[in-house]
């Protein structure tokens, strides 16, 4: 099934990765200056391998996206702004809500540890500081780590020491998308 998913879309390279994150950071300061006092929260897919976006992956970030979204909603957060990215790096989303930093990333965490597919995503909550946006850890909070998408490990060690293959990593991203939309591709 991972051939599936991931056998289209355009091959992307480490400086294609590391140009997008510049450009995310930029955002990110940018907003963090623009609203001061206001939160961002930043979100975007961890997916393994060259192809970071085609049109199941962007079904998945849709999905992701829309139940962040009603969390916020159902917890009376406003969006006071708000900027989508669709590239080839993968989507993105950037919010500016009106709510304080530290609740919006206990929801963060809850997105990422109890939605089905939330494991998939990277949520971070960022807040005004001196000199511009710092983003909000776990352990700023007590939280655990996270966890391996495969194994249940503490992720940041399963990548360091590149545990599982790339191909392992996109079969069992295959399997969440195919158990989440019911079999159908797309």
């Amino acid at each position: 099934m991972a051939e599936d998913i991931f056998s289209t879309g355009e091959p992307q390279t480490i400086d294609d990765v590391l140009a997008n994150k510049d450009e995310r950071v930029a955002l990110q300061q940018s907003l963090v200056a623009k609203y001061p006092g206001r939160t961002v929260v930043a979100l975007k897919m961890n997916i393994p391998g060259p192809i970071k976006n085609n049109d199941a992956l962007e079904k998945l970030f849709k999905a992701g996206e829309g139940q962040l979204r009603s969390m916020m909603t159902q917890h009376q957060y406003v969006i006071i702004d708000d900027e989508h990215w669709d590239r080839p790096t993968g989507s993105e989303a950037f919010y500016v809500v009106d709510m304080k930093a530290d609740l919006v990333k206990k929801l963060a965490v809850s997105f990422e540890d109890d939605f089905t597919l939330g494991r998939l995503f990277d949520a971070d909550v960022l807040m005004g500081s001196d000199g511009g946006a710092r983003a909000l850890s776990r352990t700023n909070f007590g939280l655990p780590a996270r966890t391996c998408l495969v194994c249940g490990r503490p992720a940041k060690d399963c990548a360091r020491s590149r545990r599982h293959s790339v191909t392992e990593l996109q079969a069992h991203i295959a399997d969440m998308y195919t158990a989440y939309f019911g079999g159908q591709l797309l």
